[in-house]
């Protein structure tokens, strides 16, 4: 895939990040009734992130990569059906099993690219899809898996139904996986892969191993949409098909083209802007709701091209002062 211009500085640390993670924050203060809504702006968002790790950054378009959000998911459900509700031992196995299907998948690297390498990741995705329909004794078919219990984090605070100990822990893992796919990204790891993601050719004449690094990374966005998945299974204490459906992967590529491929924290705002818009529409118009929500990412899109933060960049570009030209002696 490659590189185009844009409005927009890809791999720097961003005056947007430290704003967007103080406010999620102390969101809470304002929006007390929303603590769920905020639990799923972080979770899906780290989701995002993952997904953006392997789209802006590599250059590798999946619809499949719901498949480990939903592995990661029903991992961790599991677990809490067969009495092991340790919530970071969850977020451990969930992270380790999707890792491992991502590793496996990610030799497809080397037979397929472009669109060929799409509809692989669809057809994975809806693989995945099946297996959980068929092993309803496991996954719970299409009923899913219901009354499961997640322990207390901490051995202290417990779950409770208002969503505080479940927004508080979101912000606490997905803060810190978000700060470690930033200093990958800032790596000199990271910066190969945009080189490959540039022009791979060139990256692997000058030494280097291309598919090698290329499957590193999609392990690593396994491992982070896995974690993500568990996170969604410990808050909400269920999981249904719809958690590793094609939706999924789709709604995630929309996010990440609303903030902006390629930004990592792009997939953040985008999360916050598709969950919101979303869920005032649905109170709003409960039929309609679908309509008015792609005018609005119409509309957006069609203002920037790199989603809200290219929008930001252009307006901030247009409202600096430009230097004054000094005069000639």
């Amino acid at each position: 895939m490659k590189s185009h211009s844009s409005t927009i500085t890809r791999g720097a640390w961003r005056w947007e990040e430290p704003l967007f993670w103080i406010a999620i924050a102390i969101a809470p203060l304002a929006f007390p009734n929303y603590l769920p809504l905020l639990s799923q702006i972080l979770i899906i968002g780290l989701f995002a992130v993952s997904l953006d790790l392997l789209v802006g950054y590599a250059g590798i378009v999946s619809l499949g990569h719901g498949a480990f959000f939903g592995i990661g998911a029903y991992t961790a459900g599991i677990l809490m059906q067969r009495g092991l509700g340790e919530p970071f031992l969850g977020l451990i196995l969930a992270a380790l099993v999707s890792a491992c299907v991502g590793y496996v998948i990610s030799f497809l690297l080397q037979k397929v690219r472009g669109v060929a390498l799409l509809i692989v990741t669809l057809g994975v995705g809806l693989l995945f899809l099946e297996l959980a329909i068929h092993f309803k004794s496991i996954t719970g078919g299409e009923d899913g898996i219901q009354g499961i219990d997640v322990w207390p984090l901490f051995s202290v605070f417990e779950f409770d139904f208002l969503g505080r100990t479940s927004f508080f822990y979101s912000l606490l893992v997905c803060g810190l996986l978000y700060l470690v796919v930033r200093l990958i990204i800032r790596s000199n790891y990271g910066l190969s892969i945009e080189a490959i993601r540039d022009n791979e050719r060139r990256a692997t004449a000058i030494g280097t191993p291309a598919i090698k690094r290329l499957r590193t990374l999609f392990t690593i966005a396994a491992a982070v949409a896995g974690v993500a998945g568990a996170l969604y299974a410990q808050t909400t204490q269920f999981v249904a098909l719809e958690a590793i459906s094609l939706d999924r992967s789709v709604s995630a590529l929309v996010m990440v083209t609303l903030g902006g491929i390629g930004t990592a924290i792009g997939a953040m705002i985008g999360s916050a802007i598709f969950m919101t818009a979303r869920d005032m529409f649905a109170t709003m118009e409960p039929i309609y709701w679908n309509f008015w929500f792609g005018c609005l990412l119409f509309v957006i899109v069609c203002l920037g091209q790199d989603g809200v933060l290219g929008l930001i960049a252009k307006i901030t570009n247009k409202i600096k002062p430009r230097d004054k030209m000094e005069p000639t002696p």
